[in-house]
């Protein structure tokens, strides 16, 4: 549905909430009131009273009021204004609420302005988190078509989601999006322009969580070095023309909310410990301790609300009932906006919504390490705080107009599930204001300062060259350089490169010198002459960029690097130096521990004595780990696979398998981080090279010609798919010699090398689960709070069992729409819960039943193959044992050919 009428929009729509709504009203006039019971502020107010087994000495229940109270009651966005209290000269607007949006949890906006919003409809609708898995939310997309500061422009882009984690703009009308408890993420596009995606992509893969929904992937984020990262992924992504590629990163203990500042410096925002993290230095080079990084005070939150109502309970409560300790965090932004006072740019903004506050963080940087503070703590106070207890800040954003936006959840509960169970603390405490009724809500604000006007100018991304979007790079709001870089990567337009160079050298604006560079690097056209020069710039910022873009052309082979690293070390400011340490380690230039070592010994600067320790205790976790990460036969393999590859494969696929360069630009051979190919079905990097391949590769040629490999024994083979499938970022099985010795004798009879789509005619295809495939299960067990039984479950990240011990004759059964030649099965059954022995069985009518292979079961991956004798479209597999433990799957995978 379009909505393009703002009248229609607050008074056309069927919902007894605006059933008193008149022509004059403003739809922020309209109370969510309305919708409630009327009867509900006049009745008794409820008995509270404390669970039977609740220890009345505990901190958390000692000195709770449990007095009648009478409940909290929603007001409009008009009359919530005057809850807040800001800063001097600071001003809020409401610029969309419900009912045009429900429970908005996130806000991002595309090239040309228009805003998209993630509504979770499912959260906490009730104080048992019933339906939370119900695929009601949606991705709805917002303009302000008459520029009047108001969004009444809509469409629902991406409907019947299951809770989803994010939202990506990607290019003209395309967003990048996954929903909880699966592991892949989808490009969705609308290619025929009616505002509603109807087109879905795989994008990438292996980056799910299952489990509690606030503890699963969120903010997938672009960052200026052109890789993407997310909550609770220890490593990153990026798009290439050639495929989506990997990297490892550190961990970054975030929950909800990824940004970055003018200087592509990454924050991640924990929810539960309330504190952002991973401020120190980019995630690439992993986590670091820095003591008194949050400054004394920094977890003391000042709240205007006194409720109690949070769930560590009444020891952190202060004595007016109010919030002592932060709990809870959700939502971040570094203000890089041009229409808010000077003092907000690049200062990092989260929401505390269990205390009802955004806070502002102040950074000191004392030798290079971050120190922060809550810059109005002295007088406690917040950057907002609001009397409201229903205002819940979920998320902020830098605007296009260069103002600040902040999504509000306005409801009742804000914790999940898990900690409103029967007995809990907090849920005595929401029952006793009734705040489990208001649900369905939402909010966006725009914060303004009184004489700087929001700029009117709308931007039109999509409709302008590449040529015309470098322009852009100038600009003082950081949100239009990053969508200008953006949107020339995705373009792969090099005709502009020396207009990004001439922007490198000359221009007097030092982020757009910074956007230029990492743009130049994004169209694989950064030069070692550019940033050898920029090692030298007057400006240290400038000189500690160029050594992180820097590292990309050591990647694909630019070893020379290795001693401007060992140079710049040796830098007079702190944080230059401080870089060229973490280059040189994320790079593991020769002799790195010695080149770390030298540091130390001579510079005495506490963040160099205190980083470099740090990393030289890593590369020593890092020669334990590589001595037990696999079992004793796949670490053989592993090792003698990356012998193979760094002596022979490396020339033309790079040396961190990222395909090495052509003069002109283009690889000689494809990439291996992240590969859908090579993460596929292994039988197709055995039989390239067993046979060798030759084509264009899913439309790009490559240069280098991939020969036959078959010379050589079948444990090489093994050993180098092994090794490409397990480094580089990616996770994959082994493969073993037997495998390889079966492709060979099947193939024996093959002349010549393989041609790209004859390869892939004949490898087994992975089956993506689709609604109408019909599955079921002689058992399964009920899965966190919320759930249902489902067997589907097992084809996503969170997984199906039994219910109870397995059991000889347990099964569990796939119904396909129509026939495939099934060929194979995967599945991941975790630790224990793995089944002790089972049968696989095919049938074209499920009634007859041909079984086709046995296996026992192991710990993790499980994988069984068959030949593919005929099309079917049922496939089951039995129990053939008892055991004490239940029989698990998730990550269920079907092949056919």
């Amino acid at each position: 549905m379009r909505i393009t009428n703002k009248l229609l929009l607050s008074c056309g729509v069927s919902l007894a909430i605006l059933s008193s709504c008149s022509p004059e009203k403003s739809p922020f006039d309209v109370s969510p009131n309305d919708s409630l019971d009327p009867k509900r502020a006049e009745a008794p107010y409820p008995v509270i009273t404390v669970p039977e087994d609740a220890d009345m000495e505990s901190p958390i229940w000692k000195g709770i009021d449990l007095s009648p109270q009478p409940p909290v009651m929603p007001v409009s966005a008009n009359e919530q204004l005057k809850s807040f209290v800001l800063q001097p000269g600071y001003k809020l607007t409401p610029i969309l609420s419900e009912p045009q949006i429900r429970e908005p949890a996130a806000i991002q906006f595309d090239g040309n302005g228009r805003m998209y919003v993630l509504e979770l409809r499912t959260y906490m609708q009730d104080i048992d988190a019933n339906g939370e898995l119900m695929p009601t939310s949606r991705i709805s997309r917002w303009e302000d078509t008459d520029n009047d500061g108001v969004y009444e422009t809509s469409v629902i882009f991406l409907d019947s989601l299951v809770f989803p984690r994010y939202v990506v703009p990607f290019g003209k009308n395309t967003i990048l999006s996954m929903e909880s408890n699966e592991d892949n993420v989808y490009k969705y596009t609308d290619t025929d322009g009616d505002g509603k995606a109807d087109k879905k992509e795989l994008f990438a893969s292996g980056l799910g969580r299952s489990g509690n929904v606030e503890h699963q992937t969120s903010f997938l984020t672009w960052t200026m070095d052109n890789w993407m990262y997310s909550t609770y992924n220890s490593r990153r992504i990026r798009w290439t023309p050639d495929g989506v590629i990997q990297e490892p990163a550190g961990n970054p203990w975030g929950q909800w909310g990824v940004t970055q500042d003018n200087y592509g410096q990454t924050w991640f925002q924990d929810g539960a410990g309330g504190v952002p993290q991973g401020f120190q230095f980019p995630l690439v080079y992993g986590n670091f301790g820095v003591r008194g990084q949050y400054k004394d005070g920094f977890r003391e939150p000042f709240s205007l609300v006194g409720l109690e109502d949070f769930q560590p309970g009444m020891r952190e409560a202060k004595p007016d009932g109010s919030l002592n300790n932060v709990t809870g965090a959700a939502g971040n932004d570094v203000f890089r906006g041009d229409r808010l006072p000077e003092e907000l740019q690049n200062k990092y903004f989260y929401g505390e919504p269990v205390a009802r506050i955004v806070r502002q963080v102040n950074t000191e940087k004392l030798e290079g390490l971050s120190y922060i503070q809550n810059p109005y703590r002295e007088a406690q106070s917040e950057f907002i705080q609001s009397t409201d207890p229903l205002f819940r800040p979920v998320d902020m954003a830098t605007a296009p107009d260069g103002t600040m936006y902040i999504v509000d959840m306005y409801r009742g509960i804000i914790q999940q599930g898990n900690w409103t169970q029967e007995g809990s603390y907090l849920r005595t405490k929401i029952q006793q204001y009734q705040m489990d009724d208001i649900a369905g809500n939402g909010r966006i604000w725009r914060l303004t300062y009184e004489g700087m006007e929001r700029n009117t100018e709308k931007p039109r991304m999509y409709e302008e060259t590449p040529a015309e979007l470098v322009r852009h790079l100038s600009n003082p709001n950081g949100w239009w350089r990053d969508q200008a870089q953006q949107l020339i990567i995705l373009s792969q337009d090099k005709s502009v490169v020396k207009d990004l160079e001439n922007l490198v050298n000359t221009s007097d604006y030092e982020l757009a010198r910074i956007h230029a560079l990492w743009t130049l690097e994004g169209l694989n056209s950064l030069s070692v002459d550019m940033v050898r020069t920029l090692m030298k710039d007057t400006s240290p910022k400038i000189r500690a960029q160029a050594l992180r873009a820097s590292e990309t052309l050591y990647k694909y082979g630019e070893k020379s690097l290795a001693e401007d690293y060992r140079t710049m070390a040796t830098d007079a400011d702190i944080e230059v130096a401080l870089q060229a340490l973490l280059s040189g380690y994320i790079l593991n230039i020769d002799q790195v521990e010695d080149f770390i070592k030298t540091s130390i010994n001579e510079n005495s600067a506490k963040s160099i004595q205190l980083i470099g320790s740090q990393l030289l205790d890593k590369l020593a976790e890092q020669k334990k780990l590589a001595e037990t990460q696999f079992e004793p036969q796949q670490q053989a393999l592993f090792n003698q696979g990356k012998s193979i590859f760094d002596s022979y494969c490396a020339t033309c696929h790079g040396v961190k398998g990222l395909g090495t360069p052509t003069g002109g630009g283009e690889l000689i051979a494809p990439a291996f981080s992240g590969s859908a190919r090579l993460m596929g079905h292994p039988e197709y990097a055995v039989k390239t090279l067993l046979h060798g391949l030759t084509g264009a590769l899913e439309g790009t040629e490559y240069e280098g010609l991939m020969i036959a490999m078959d010379g050589n024994d079948d444990e090489y083979i093994a050993s180098v798919v092994s090794y490409i499938r397990n480094d580089f970022g990616n996770s994959g099985s082994f493969v073993s010699p037997e495998f390889v010795a079966e492709l060979r004798k099947e193939t024996a009879d093959r002349d010549g090398t393989y041609d790209f789509d004859e390869l892939i005619g004949e490898i087994p295809k992975a089956l993506t689960l689709q609604d109408n495939w019909k599955i079921t299960a002689s058992s399964t067990a009920l899965q966190g709070v919320g759930s249902t039984k489902d067997p589907s479950y097992a084809f996503s990240y969170k997984g199906w069992k039994t219910d109870g011990a397995q059991e000889a004759g347990m099964w569990f059964q796939v119904e396909l729409p129509k026939d495939k030649n099934l060929a194979e099965l995967q599945f991941n059954a975790g630790g224990k819960e793995f089944p002790k022995k089972y049968k696989v069985s095919l049938s074209s009518d499920g009634k007859a039943w041909t079984e086709v292979a046995s296996a026992e079961g192991v710990s993790g991956m499980n994988t069984v193959h068959w030949k593919a004798e005929e099309s079917v479209r049922f496939l089951r597999i039995e129990s053939l044992e008892n055991g004490d433990e239940p029989w698990a799957m998730k990550q269920l995978m079907l092949f056919a050919r």
